[in-house]
């Protein structure tokens, strides 16, 4: 960006679909990296899904019930199946081995939803950093993924996504940044970040 900004080209012309798509049953998207906007994308594709009429779940992995977050207030009055299955931060942790025992459990939750094939949609929000921190084992939660029933689409959002993650997913975008409120001192905004 910045001195890429005044770079000036022309529309494409030429169509860029290529003649040889198909259509998957389902599949797998990771969004990663430093850069805001990784779970609200997520949230995008969850309402998506939802117009579209299907049964959507949702784990969160940091986030605990007692946080009163935007999405899930949407979520719930759409009918998704939503679980905010966290502890909160690790920074405000009292004992770190109790959340991952949390976040084992918290897994499990989400493993069932997977393969219970019920959802057309499973996110699996802030999964990554329970795979980096050693709290779940990524082999276990890539073979969840891979080995899912046909018609469930997964969404897995968190930064330093581990690579197996990266491998198992048809789709990976980097959220990288540029420019944060917070590094001016801007807090958190209801309705924009929560």
């Amino acid at each position: 960006m910045g001195e890429h900004s005044e770079h000036v080209e022309a529309p494409p012309t030429d169509d860029p679909i290529r003649p040889d798509l198909h259509r998957a049953p389902s599949v797998v998207v990771l969004n990663t990296g430093d850069g805001k906007g990784k779970s609200t994308a997520a949230f995008g594709v969850m309402v998506r899904a939802i117009a579209r009429g299907w049964n959507v779940a949702v784990c969160q992995f940091i986030k605990s019930n007692e946080w009163k977050v935007g999405e899930e207030a949407l979520g719930r009055q759409l009918g998704v199946d939503w679980h905010a299955l966290g502890d909160g931060f690790t920074w405000n942790s009292d004992d770190l081995d109790t959340d991952r025992t949390h976040a084992e459990s918290a897994w499990n939750v989400a493993a069932e939803l997977i393969a219970g094939g019920e959802h057309q949609l499973v996110v699996l929000d802030e999964l990554t950093y329970l795979c980096t921190w050693g709290w779940l084992d990524t082999d276990v939660v890539v073979k969840a993924i891979a080995d899912r029933p046909t018609n469930v689409n997964i969404v897995v959002t968190g930064r330093d996504a581990p690579q197996a993650l990266v491998d198992v997913a048809d789709t990976v975008t980097e959220m990288r940044p540029i420019k944060h409120a917070y590094d001016r001192g801007i807090r958190a905004m209801r309705g924009i970040d929560y």
